[in-house]
């Protein structure tokens, strides 16, 4: 790829920028975070023009993708041109652009420095071509690791309260219930479903055979729509989904988090009786089946 510049040096430093941003919320923006970042990064490239910097034109821009770890479609295509050996500096807006986990990090800077390539931070002052550049790095990205560890642990807390005071905190919608301004709200018709499943399995049906049961009468998943507008969920309702609904303690007005279960503010479908007599007969056909499976060897 050949770079036009007015530097008169014959040695010519192919800077590549990349842009990341977490959301895809104002991406549809005619100017938007990734050209802000990009042309920041372009400017400071543009003052550097006296080493022989000269910017690529081809643009990474990862709109929409979490910096927590690699998968991205532009991130791969930078790393194949590193590879390639078409890019000698990468050129980023904050270091959390390019990553925001110390263990990728450290594998990134591994194979920049395998392939002889820089690392530049135009907001934080420093490269990876000197010394103090990379002490302050390493020093910067581990702050950076913390950060983020620490959220991670504020928002574990905050949902563990929240479950503890009995509330919903998102995940994925179960049959039986729609949600309705973030509360569980019993859906009348898969109200009936859970019902049925439960007397099914109370009078002496198998799980296997209720799954083939309700299969014939059409009863699939909770079905909902994504944030996107996708919809999601409609599958058959296999022996294995069987079992967890009839495990769940939601259908009493319970919410589980971790190994705890706690009231719940949402209304109960089961009867708490009836779910203990349902968790006792699962106990007892499950040790039955180990049983008759021990004595077949």
């Amino acid at each position: 790829m050949q770079i036009q510049t007015v530097n008169t040096k014959d040695q010519i430093t192919r800077c590549a920028v990349y842009t990341r941003k977490s959301t895809e919320e104002g991406l549809e923006q005619e100017y938007n975070t990734l050209d802000a970042q990009w042309d920041a990064c372009d400017s400071y490239i543009q003052s550097q023009k006296s080493r022989g910097w000269a910017t690529l034109p081809t643009h990474y821009d990862d709109g929409g993708f979490t910096g927590a770890n690699i998968e991205r479609p532009a991130f791969a295509r930078l790393m194949e041109d590193i590879k390639a050996g078409n890019i000698d500096t990468v050129i980023v807006y904050k270091v959390d652009r390019l990553s925001r986990s110390l263990a990728d990090f450290a594998n990134i800077m591994t194979l920049l420095d395998k392939q002889s390539v820089a690392f530049v931070s135009v907001t934080q002052y420093f490269d990876t071509s000197t010394s103090i550049g990379r002490m302050t790095l390493n020093i910067l990205i581990t702050f950076a690791q913390f950060e983020r560890e620490m959220i991670s642990e504020r928002i574990r807390d905050k949902i563990a309260r929240s479950r503890q005071k009995g509330k919903y905190m998102g995940g994925q919608p179960v049959l039986g219930y729609d949600v309705i301004d973030k509360k569980l709200i019993p859906n009348e018709h898969e109200k009936f479903q859970i019902k049925k499943i439960f007397d099914l399995y109370l009078n002496n049906r198998s799980i296997r055979e209720i799954s083939e049961m309700i299969e014939e009468w059409g009863w699939t998943t909770k079905r909902w729509q994504t944030k996107r507008g996708h919809m999601a969920g409609g599958k058959t309702i296999s022996p294995q989904v069987l079992y967890t609904i009839l495990k769940n303690p939601i259908y009493i007005g319970k919410i589980r988090h971790n190994k705890n279960v706690y009231e719940g503010e949402h209304e109960a479908i089961i009867d708490p009786e009836v779910f203990e007599q349902v968790k006792r007969l699962l106990k007892k056909n499950s040790n039955n089946l180990t049983n008759t499976s021990r004595k077949t060897f």
